[in-house]
């Protein structure tokens, strides 16, 4: 089978130098960009049950975008002045960039990891270093993040729901003539399945891809078979894992 058409579940990069664009010219496949989950914004009046002050914490452990836009939204709508000497630990370099939309980057205050996770060697290191600080993590109402090695650390810390990542319906005339899906977290496996409750992989013909462990899982608690597997020991990335499997079914 040839593979003409592959489901990216993640918004289309907004620079043309993605490694997915050099897939798709150099095996000349499409590959649409859509997301099978969306983020809500959790509102203030849901926000307040949880009793959480954001001006009671000294510092934000952030592992994602969209935690800064709701944690800098939610400080707004509740009338917080987030001050100077907020310590900001970020779980990349990417995430820790994007502060650069609502603060006035200062290195000496804003710390980040290499890898992406929040067992990163170099960010843990940071947080050991500023140990004293009271953390707040800004988190989705689903979230999947394994936050074990900050206990295991001794990270004085306090998980805050500030968003809701829901199911991203697809439309009726919305074609689903995909060859090949590529999902980077369980609620898009749970969307999938929401979404086409008679979903056949075998009948339709259709190879799924994930990345990381617990969307693994749900692909494969869902009764689906997963063919391309990221991150690897050979493929730490899911764009490495899927050119690695396409040039397999080219041979």
């Amino acid at each position: 089978m040839k593979i003409k058409k592959i489901l990216v579940s993640q918004p289309k990069p907004e620079s043309g130098k993605s490694p997915y664009f050099d897939i798709a010219e150099q095996f000349g496949v499409e590959i649409v960009f859509r997301p099978f989950i969306k983020v809500e914004e959790l509102p203030v009046k849901e926000f307040r049950q949880q009793k959480i002050n954001i001006a009671d914490f000294t510092g934000v452990i952030f592992t994602a975008k969209t935690a800064i836009d709701n944690f800098f939204r939610l400080a707004e709508e509740t009338r917080v002045q987030i001050p100077d000497t907020m310590k900001y630990m970020c779980t990349s370099e990417s995430v820790a960039n994007y502060l650069q939309k609502y603060i006035v980057y200062r290195k000496r205050k804003i710390f980040f990891g290499l890898t992406g996770k929040l067992d990163d060697a170099q960010l843990l290191a940071a947080l050991a270093k500023h140990n004293k600080e009271k953390y707040l993590l800004p988190v989705s109402s689903v979230t999947q993040k394994d936050v074990a090695v900050l206990d295991t650390h001794k990270v004085n810390y306090t998980k805050a729901v500030m968003y809701r990542t829901v199911t991203n319906d697809f439309t009726p005339d919305e074609p689903f003539d995909y060859d090949v899906l590529i999902f980077f977290s369980p609620t898009g496996i749970h969307s999938l399945t929401k979404n086409f409750p008679d979903f056949n992989q075998d009948k339709r013909g259709v190879y799924i891809g994930c990345f990381g462990a617990h969307t693994a899982k749900a692909v494969k608690d869902a009764g689906l078979r997963l063919d391309i597997e990221a991150p690897t020991a050979k493929n730490p990335s899911m764009t490495g894992a899927l050119k690695a499997w396409l040039k397999e079914m080219e041979d």
